[in-house]
């Protein structure tokens, strides 16, 4: 099967050495079905208008190819499709959207000797697993800091209870935050760790108003956190509840509702409705393409691809060095915020912390400082009158 690979490859480069473009072909592994679609349906319309961009765009020597199957959250089946792809000729694949799928994939991956770039996969765990493994999504070494750190230092929070899913994105997350929350002489007071599967969380929830605590900090998955939240709010709980970007999707939100106001979570900066005229192009790419906004799953989505044709400008039509090119990249201008990757295959970015405000994502400090301009310009007014 490997051999298949590189003559696959080579006829690739024979045809572009005869003056047409050569064609490329990179892959996607997406849970397209399953617990986690809501994630791969996204990612994947951000990674279709990548490729439409691409295809238009004046004087790219290639011809993009894109193939997306469908892991169905099944990290052993986003394995053996790896492999597919990657036996089909694929130069890279975009893939590992849970970090139960990355886990499985990077194997293959280093098999291979092919490039395997996560557009959400967020666990420590996969900071530097393998040079052939990159990730366009920030490390929960710095989103869980920094919910840490605000709850802290920021809400002035004293205890807290964590409740957590038997999972490797979850557990990975919780322990950042717990140590940074700690570190800021705050008290994890339980940890509430719940299977996966789970269906009733009642039991979890009642322990929580038996403690009691200042707040709770949910690490879990989009549908397991608004289940835990409805619970929470149902129960009367007064205290903050805090979450992570795997709740940073307008629909789980719309579909929370009431409950969901004043939820602070931490997130990769991304916004639709901003001036810069590359992330403008993107979203009136995304909206003529899909009728809606892209959200922030969509436009890591739409980076990991961008990347991919970055990386190949790089490094060329030759499969074995395209790590290379990936690693060259240097300030990549994407809509997600500005990409570079470090030694270990890491994006450099620096998540914020967010606020649900009358139904939306709001950024903490921004609208901290919205509010304390208005307030200043209240006073001048009083001021006036008097």
């Amino acid at each position: 099967m490997r051999r298949y690979l590189w003559l696959v490859v080579l006829s690739v480069f024979l045809v572009g050495s005869c003056g047409e473009d050569e064609v490329i072909t990179f892959g996607a592994v997406l849970p397209l079905s399953g617990p986690y679609e809501i994630y791969g349906q996204s990612i994947r319309k951000g990674l279709e208008t990548a490729r439409d961009e691409i295809k238009g765009r004046e004087g790219f020597p290639y011809e993009i190819e894109l193939q997306i199957l469908d892991s169905e959250g099944d990290p052993e089946k986003a394995r053996q499709l790896l492999e597919q792809l990657y036996d089909a000729g694929a130069f890279a694949v975009v893939g590992g959207v849970t970090t139960a799928e990355a886990l499985a994939m990077v194997a293959e991956a280093d098999e291979s000797e092919r490039v395997l770039i996560s557009p959400s996969a967020s666990s420590p765990e996969l900071t530097g697993i393998s040079k052939n493994f990159y990730r366009v999504f920030p490390s929960d070494s710095r989103e869980g800091t920094t919910m840490g750190n605000f709850a802290a230092r920021k809400l002035g929070i004293e205890d807290v209870v964590i409740i957590t899913k038997e999972d490797p994105f979850a557990r990975g997350i919780q322990e950042v935050f717990k140590t940074e929350f700690e570190r800021n002489s705050g008290t994890v007071t339980e940890i509430i760790e719940y299977p996966q599967g789970a269906a009733d969380f009642s039991g979890f929830i009642e322990r929580v108003m038996t403690i009691g605590p200042q707040a709770v900090y949910v690490a879990a998955y989009a549908e397991d956190t608004a289940k835990m939240i409805q619970a929470l709010r149902n129960k009367n709980f007064e205290g903050q509840i805090l979450t992570t970007a795997a709740f940073a999707l307008p629909e789980v939100i719309e579909q929370v509702g009431e409950d969901a106001e004043g939820i602070f979570l931490t997130r990769a900066v991304f916004e639709a409705d901003a001036e810069d005229p590359q992330i403008a192009s993107f979203v009136d790419g995304y909206r003529q393409s899909h009728g809606l906004s892209p959200d922030l799953y969509a436009a890591h989505g739409y980076d990991s691809l961008m990347v991919l044709a970055a990386g190949l400008q790089e490094s060329g039509p030759f499969a074995g060095d395209f790590w290379k090119g990936v690693r060259a990249i240097r300030d990549y201008p994407g809509v997600t915020g500005t990409i570079q990757f470090d030694e270990k295959g890491d994006a450099q970015k620096f998540p914020r912390v967010y606020v649900v405000t009358d139904g939306n994502l709001v950024d903490y400090e921004k609208e901290v400082e919205r509010r304390r301009a208005e307030l200043l310009e209240r006073l001048r007014q009083i001021e006036q009158d008097e």
